[in-house]
């Protein structure tokens, strides 16, 4: 079976890998971007995804340039400790979780992809403008090749939608859909070279009920007291102008966040001598009734783009690229897969990006501030430690990755003998 993937992100290139892995070779990416040059942004990547790439063979690469995440904690603006809770392997999970840089994720999946499926699997400059579902279950795809200036055509057994929140794909399913949907906050991005601190592998979150800010390391110190790269991202409501440049960026977050005083985090140090910062709307799509049409099917950000809350877009993109093609290797027909794909992961994919929508965990520091706007000695004061619990379990079970479920979930690795009729075609490919 031919397949085609729009789109070189992590979704498209995890689900090349996972597809490959499951037997099916015949897999082609189309990227749009005329070269990768993947945005230097950090990503928290959870034990359910590190599950996957490390079933795919690749984590080791992946760790080589990542922290493992020990503990996420929130706090109110004030410095005062609301809630925390140990991550990863420290939480009983038998996978870490990490942080990392998207470009150094990008690199090793590309590489991978590369080298399991040979120099030519991933086009570039091959932007899928239009889609037309032919007779006989098959699916022609039209590319824009904007560098050259030139369109062409090709044909599919299958077409995956994997490019992402502005999706070509997604609108063979929803053609008047428009714009993505803003709920008016605005986010600067920044990277910064710093002392660890806390734990050093803290994942934090800082805020009120209309500010947030989260920073976490991406990239360990290489030496003892050494600097660590920390990735921090914040989120306030929008304004009348947009920064557009790294001084106009820095100034104006210094104007939001300066004056906040945490003893163990340099804020105004952060965004101060922050190596870059990129700015850009918080953004999703309300959920689609389906991600399946004939043969073509989305996953990733084109299927349910979500607010960047919890770690939950790449690495649900990695899972559903993991599912969708254990489906295609295990079942007796394509359609079968595909329906069995969409009934895995569309509802529980439609209810995060909701939970997302009302903030994920986040939403307990907009709890306690509205009780304790000026801070407070003790949590257990303004709220008691079971809600805070409750909120944090109720979003870790929506997402699939509480301990207990992960750790007992059978594998989504296809052996040979659990393929149907003989179907399996290729092996792993050990690297």
């Amino acid at each position: 079976m031919d397949i085609v993937i729009a789109g070189a992100g992590v979704g498209g290139l995890a689900a090349a890998l996972s597809l490959e892995a499951a037997g099916l070779r015949e897999v082609r990416i189309m990227e749009a971007a005329s070269e990768f040059r993947p945005l230097g942004v950090g990503l928290n990547i959870l034990p359910n995804a590190v599950r996957e790439l490390t079933e795919l063979d690749v984590f080791a690469a992946v760790a080589a340039q990542a922290v493992p995440t020990a503990e996420l904690a929130f706090f109110h603006r004030s410095g005062s400790l609301i809630w925390s809770e140990p991550r990863g392997l420290e939480a009983g999970y038998r996978w870490p979780q990490v942080s990392l840089s998207r470009i150094h994720l990008i690199r090793v999946l590309r590489e991978a992809v590369m080298r399991r499926l040979g120099p030519t699997a991933i086009q570039t400059d091959a932007r899928v403008s239009e889609v037309l579902p032919l007779a006989h279950g098959r699916v022609r795809v039209r590319l824009e090749h904007r560098h050259a200036s030139r369109t062409t055509s090709i044909e599919t057994d299958l077409l995956i939608g994997a490019d992402g929140l502005h999706s070509t794909v997604r609108t063979h399913f929803a053609p008047a859909e428009g714009d993505p949907c803003s709920n008016g906050m605005m986010m600067w991005r920044g990277t910064t070279w710093a002392r660890p601190y806390l734990t050093g592998r803290t994942m934090t979150v800082i805020g009120d009920d209309e500010k947030k800010f989260v920073t976490y390391p991406i990239i360990p110190p290489t030496e003892p007291h050494g600097l660590a790269l920390l990735n921090w991202v914040t989120g306030r409501p929008a304004g009348p102008t947009v920064a557009r440049d790294l001084k106009s960026r820095r100034v104006q977050a210094l104007e939001q966040f300066g004056g906040w005083q945490v003893p163990w985090l340099d804020i105004s140090m952060l965004i101060t001598k922050a190596t870059s910062i990129l700015e850009y709307p918080m953004l999703d799509r309300d959920p689609l009734p389906r991600w399946v049409s004939g043969r073509v099917v989305l996953l990733g950000d084109a299927a349910h783009p979500m607010f960047p809350v919890g770690s939950n877009g790449a690495t649900q993109a990695i899972v559903d690229g993991r599912v969708l093609a254990h489906a295609l290797a295990t079942h007796s027909s394509v359609d079968e897969a595909l329906a069995y794909y969409e009934r895995e992961r569309l509802p529980a994919m439609t209810k995060l990006q909701q939970t997302n929508r009302r903030m994920g965990p986040e939403r307990m520091i907009d709890i306690v501030h509205r009780l304790a706007p000026t801070g407070f000695a003790r949590v257990e004061d303004v709220i008691s430690r079971e809600e805070l619990e409750r909120v944090s379990a109720e979003y870790a079970e929506i997402g699939g990755f509480t301990p207990a479920t992960l750790n007992s979930r059978p594998s989504y690795t296809v052996l040979p003998r659990s393929l149907p009729g003989g179907r399996w075609s290729g092996g792993r490919h050990h690297d």
